[in-house]
């Protein structure tokens, strides 16, 4: 009988490293960079603050509208019945109304106007009768109703974005509304990477109409990194495809590890004899691990490389993707500053049969969506080849199922991690 060595179709291989322990290596052993910059805000979008940014003002800066109507004090706002009030003026948004209001007085005002002196509430135009020099209201209206009080939003001295945060669209607004024009954030990581294979064919390389040659590949996962790294905002090196060679191999990740932060790889990762990038690694690096109990993506090698960090990814497309979004992603963003930097799982209904063995876990395929309960439920892509590619482009999730579930039946509770926007049910 053969003597069978451990392979990614075993069930369970004792000596792979369970995924907590693998996080637990990999967060114990990065820090993050501390070189920053100050930079204009209107270049600031997904960078990651370096300090703590306090409010200069309030905001609003003073008490103003909230809808189009009548200022006027509350003691003009009648017991029962209705009251006829004055109007004495017009406030307009960017035009205050300088007239102090008393008791039967109200002036006209518009969103965003600054209250007049002696005035505290507004009544909607919708809720009076008359106009122009005029007005009747009655004992409906709510003291207070409708003004934005100053530093309603933002009060002065308060801390509205921490550091660590990576400024997404509303927070640059918030910073704009403020009057601040530049801001303080972390350096980009600098990012090598570059894919392995002497079946790789560059696209860069393709003539047009040019067909490929037998056995030959188009070299997808080069451009699957470079397209998850840039929504991550990192500067990017992109060394190309490096052929099957030791000699070639470890000159790639020598001249990577001298340029970047970080060195990423796409296959040669493996126990073959082509399998050059787990040689040099070991041979240059200092391995924290190697082969995880996940499917897919065992064949995960991590570790420091010549003071860079270095992460040896599968070969297979999915495989590239999934380790990427579950180890490199949280790493970039860990490194680069970012304070929250874990994937997200929430609960949901799972709608297909998923088979599974016990001793791994496995991150599937799916599409998740909001039924016309409102109910969170996904399903599977179908088929979970590592190298369907094309299952990941029809996901927007993984389905995560922990190492000691044996199979989700359909009604079962799964966790899933988005990493595309929700699809309509």
């Amino acid at each position: 009988m053969i003597e069978k060595q451990p392979s990614c179709d075993d069930v369970s291989e004792p000596a792979l490293l369970p995924v907590t322990e693998a996080r637990r290596r990999l967060f114990d052993s990065i820090e993050a960079i501390t070189q920053d910059e100050c930079i204009p805000l209107s270049g600031s979008l997904h960078r990651v603050l370096s300090v703590d940014v306090v409010s200069p003002m309030d905001v609003p800066l003073q008490a103003n509208s909230a809808m189009d109507g009548y200022a006027i004090h509350h003691s003009s706002i009648p017991p029962v019945g209705e009251a006829n009030l004055s109007v004495i003026g017009t406030a307009w948004a960017g035009q205050p109304c300088e007239l102090a209001v008393t008791t039967g007085q109200a002036v006209r005002i518009f969103t965003g106007a600054i209250m007049p002196t002696g005035t505290d509430t507004v009544v909607i135009q919708e809720h009076v009768r008359g106009g122009s020099d005029k007005i009747d209201i009655d004992s409906d209206v709510a003291v207070g109703r409708n003004v934005r009080l100053a530093g309603e939003d933002v009060t002065q001295g308060q801390v509205v974005l921490c550091k660590g945060r990576q400024l997404q669209a509303a927070d640059v607004g918030v910073l704009a509304s403020l009057g601040i024009h530049t801001v303080n954030v972390f350096r980009r990581l600098k990012v090598a990477f570059f894919t392995t294979g002497d079946e790789l064919q560059s696209l860069d390389e393709q003539v047009a109409g040019e067909t490929l040659a037998p056995g030959m590949l188009f070299d997808s996962n080069r451009y699957t990194l470079a397209a998850l790294l840039q929504g991550l905002g990192v500067e990017t090196i992109d060394l190309g495809i490096v052929r099957d060679n030791e000699n070639d191999t470890r000159e790639a990740l020598e001249r990577a590890a001298a340029k970047a932060d970080v060195v990423i790889t796409s296959g040669g990762v493996s126990a073959g004899e082509a399998d050059y990038v787990t040689r040099v690694f070991h041979e240059l690096g200092d391995v924290s691990f190697w082969k995880l109990a996940i499917r897919p993506g065992r064949p995960l090698a991590y570790g420091s490389l010549r003071g860079a960090t270095f992460f040896g990814l599968p070969g297979n497309p999915v495989a590239v993707m999934v380790t990427f979004l579950e180890f490199v992603q949280p790493a970039l963003r860990y490194l680069g500053g970012m304070s929250e930097v874990q994937p997200m799982a929430i609960p949901a209904r799972c709608l297909s049969n998923l088979r599974k063995s016990p001793g791994r876990v496995e991150y599937q395929r799916g599409i998740m969506a909001v039924d016309d309960s409102g109910q969170l439920v996904v399903q599977s892509t179908g088929k979970q080849g590592a190298g369907r590619l094309s299952s990941m482009s029809m996901a927007n999730c993984l389905i995560v199922i922990d190492s000691e579930v044996d199979g989700v039946q359909p009604g079962d509770t799964v966790a899933v991690q988005p990493f595309h926007g929700l699809l309509p049910g």
